[in-house]
């Protein structure tokens, strides 16, 4: 049970507010703060604080001792990897529209890069690891995002409010094959539109949106955010993507979970991110970087649909589970009012991060093996490291915040 100390990682599509006011430093910042990292990804891993102050990296500690700390369950199943990484992740700006491969498609996609010689810091390089990349988001603040292809007969519907003349043909399209083949088939039109083509539309598309939110019709959110879009990447084929994904907000407390294949973007807002501990990345859109719309095109899962927004299970007055099919990682919140201020219980045989987003919380270890217990505090914005070897500790509320409330997020391997 030891304090984590966290990397920041400062994306231009990063806030200047939310990760320094977690963190409890001066806001604004003098750039933008988009991620904090925690846990052992090999690019920024988190530094486990000693008692005495003094640091080590938690990717050294698991490379010297993997089975105290991941426990063996995990290093059956993920080696000495731990298997997930935890993010706050504060968007002002949208990200790029991208995808994840699945298992199968990683492994075969870094043999396959592997095998000619790209370099795996290349910047044309799909697969720099072999795992595949499932991510669940659950918002802390109002949170927006790209999500998933809309059903194609909404999209339809779409596409005749705005009536843009030189879509009629592509209307016409998913018209004709109103499923996950339609889409498939607009989807690669849209995508491998040479630019001059997307030139004369673009302005087109732009005025129907205007036009749209002007006369406050059915689709004025997804007009907007076309809208936003168009102006912050001109001439770009993601703008035209976007017009096909569901456009999701989540309120706090709510998340949604990334299959492999899902096409998405986060757009703006603050949020809780698990994730699998991968850097594959299928990028369509909305950024200068590497497009490559074959490998995309065999990636991406045109099924259609809305996105089923996820509210956690309650497992007890305290404690919320986001249940998702994932076996890297596993997400809970486990929060306290004036009314429940209860003691939860937490034992696992796999590794654990605790992070504080209110309040202030005490962690108690119970006694193992003769053990003394231990007591730590940790303030909002600190986390906490869990091994697996560990004893279980009890959680509860130290402060409440001027909200009357105090929260933990807690991120575990999954497959337990």
């Amino acid at each position: 049970m030891e304090l984590l100390r966290n990397a920041v990682r400062p994306y231009a599509w990063g806030s200047r507010t939310a990760i320094a006011d977690l963190l409890g430093r001066p806001v604004p910042t003098p750039h933008p703060e988009a991620e904090l990292w925690m846990g052992a990804h090999p690019g920024d891993p988190s530094r486990v604080v000693r008692p005495d102050g003094d640091e080590v990296s938690l990717l050294s500690l698991l490379e010297e001792d993997p089975a105290r700390h991941l426990g063996p369950v995990c290093v059956q199943r993920w080696g000495g990897r731990l298997p997930f990484l935890l993010k706050v992740l504060a968007a002002d700006e949208p990200l790029s529209l991208q995808a994840h491969p699945s298992a199968e498609q990683a492994a075969e996609g870094f043999r396959r890069e592997e095998e000619a010689g790209i370099a795996r810091n290349a910047p044309n390089r799909n697969y720099p690891d072999p795992t595949a990349k499932p991510e669940l988001v659950c918002a802390l603040t109002e949170f927006h995002a790209l999500a998933g292809f809309r059903e194609a007969r909404r999209t339809v519907q779409l596409l005749d409010e705005l009536a843009v003349p030189s879509l009629r043909a592509h209307r016409e399209l998913l018209a004709a094959q109103p499923d996950a083949d339609g889409l498939r088939a607009l989807f690669t039109t849209w995508i491998t539109l040479p630019e001059t083509y997307l030139r004369e539309v673009q302005p087109e598309l732009l005025e129907a949106c205007v036009e749209h939110v002007r006369g406050h019709g059915e689709f004025a959110l997804e007009c907007r955010t076309v809208l936003e879009l168009g102006e912050a990447y001109p001439h770009d084929a993601g703008v035209l993507a976007s017009l096909l994904l569901n456009r999701v907000v989540l309120q706090p407390g709510e998340a949604i979970f990334l299959p492999a294949g899902n096409l998405h973007a986060y757009l703006n807002g603050t949020a809780i991110e698990i994730l699998a501990n991968s850097d594959n990345i299928l990028r369509c859109g909305l950024t200068p970087k590497h497009v490559d719309v074959p490998e995309l095109l065999r990636v991406l899962d045109f099924a259609c649909g809305d996105m089923r927004v996820l509210k956690g299970e309650s497992l007890d007055a305290n404690l919320t589970a986001y249940r998702a099919p994932a076996d890297e990682f596993e997400l809970s919140r486990l929060d306290w009012t004036p009314a429940e201020s209860g003691v939860v219980h937490l034992d696992s045989p796999g590794p654990q991060i605790l992070l504080c987003t209110k309040g202030s919380i005490r962690l108690t270890s119970s006694t193992h093996n003769g053990s003394v217990p231990r007591e730590l505090r940790l303030e909002r914005g600190q986390s906490v490291w869990l091994a697996a070897s560990d004893p279980a500790v009890q959680v509860r509320p130290a402060d409440l915040d001027g909200d009357g409330r105090a929260q933990v997020f807690r991120a575990a391997a999954g497959a337990f």
